[in-house]
């Protein structure tokens, strides 16, 4: 089959890996659609660097979606010809995050393994899905568009989530970001909550978008920004920053503006650093670094979508252009959320 891979010298297409026939618990899954993701780009560069943090060869495309085409011996309550997202956090299964579907926190991984992650994903015609319980069915929902749903739609609501006991009606919540994840967040705020959003980018474009699916105000990141979203709140700090750039600028504007005892959530992976000492963030305010989601909260996201509540905005690539979707991602000249579609 055909399937784009990345080798230690970098990422190629290749026409010859075999369909493996899948094992004890596996399920063999026909892919409908895998997204391009700015975490595709950093495995990529640390690899060329000779820093990677997965041992190549393997298949690239963690954001997948497919139609179940065969189960190995002992898989149960899994239907052939069913469309389904796939999870790509393969935990151990057995730790206390892995029990509560957590896999994204497992204890025993030191870094997150799954499809497209270390082990062979979804940028090919078929992929070998370990588990059952990493395929969450998507009903009606279109597996192509629905691609994105499984990080750039999880990662965010999971973000949401954890800030929501913050996210009152009178609540004001700061967007840095409204790229692939941060047009996402802006969606699910407004599914989730009734706070406030204000929405920050450079891209005159993308605030505008921000406008449309629902910012209440917007402002463009510049060196004025800090003042700007100052005006905005009549000199009030939000109650929730997210940071879905993670530049040291972008860090540096959210920690400036969230109130004491608010929360800043840094998931974008730009490099920056959060200085830690008194007097860089307000009294009481805490910071973290939410990562991906669980396989209940990838549920509730499916059924969010179900719901006509999340869109992704997709532009589809053929196989044969993930290097094309890759290069628009990296100069950020994407229109929406990039996704191959290996079988047609």
């Amino acid at each position: 089959m055909h399937a784009y891979r990345l080798f230690a010298d970098g990422p190629r297409l290749v026409d010859d890996l075999p369909i493996t026939e899948p094992r004890e618990g596996e399920i063999l899954v026909k892919i409908a659609g895998a997204g391009a993701c700015h975490s595709d780009l950093h495995v990529i560069e640390a690899t060329a660097a000779g820093k990677s943090f997965f041992t190549p060869p393997f298949t690239l495309g963690h954001e997948n979606t497919g139609w179940v085409e065969a189960v190995g011996p002992g898989v149960r309550n899994v239907a052939l010809g069913e469309a389904v997202a796939i999870y790509c956090a393969w935990g151990c299964g057995r730790c206390r995050a892995c029990l509560i579907s957590a896999e994204n926190y497992c204890e025993r991984q030191a870094l997150l393994l799954g499809g497209g992650l270390g082990r062979d994903g979804g940028m090919a015609t078929h992929m070998i899905v370990p588990a059952a319980r990493y395929l969450v069915p998507l009903g009606d929902l279109e597996p192509r568009d629905a691609a994105p749903l499984t990080d750039a739609g999880l990662t965010p609501y999971h973000a949401v989530k954890r800030a929501l006991p913050l996210l009152a009606p009178d609540a004001t919540a700061l967007v840095v970001g409204i790229g692939g994840l941060g047009h996402m967040a802006l969606q699910i705020l407004r599914a989730l909550t009734s706070a406030r959003v204000i929405a920050v980018d450079l891209s005159e474009a993308r605030l505008a978008s921000a406008r449309e699916l629902g910012a209440d105000q917007t402002v463009v990141a510049d060196e004025h920004a800090l003042e700007r979203v100052r005006e905005i709140t009549h000199g009030a700090a939000v109650d929730v920053a997210f940071d879905f750039v993670g530049a040291q600028s972008t860090i540096d504007l959210a920690r400036k503006l969230v109130r004491a005892d608010g929360e800043m959530l840094i998931v974008g992976l730009g490099g920056g650093v959060m200085p830690y000492a008194q007097g860089k963030i307000a009294w009481g305010a805490r910071v973290s670094t939410p990562f991906y989601g669980s396989i209940a909260e990838l549920r509730e996201v499916i059924a969010l979508a179900a719901r006509g509540r999340l869109h992704a905005h997709v532009t589809r690539f053929s196989l044969d252009r993930v290097a094309d979707a890759y290069r628009a991602l990296h100069d950020g000249t994407l229109d929406g959320r990039a996704v191959i579609t290996p079988n047609g």
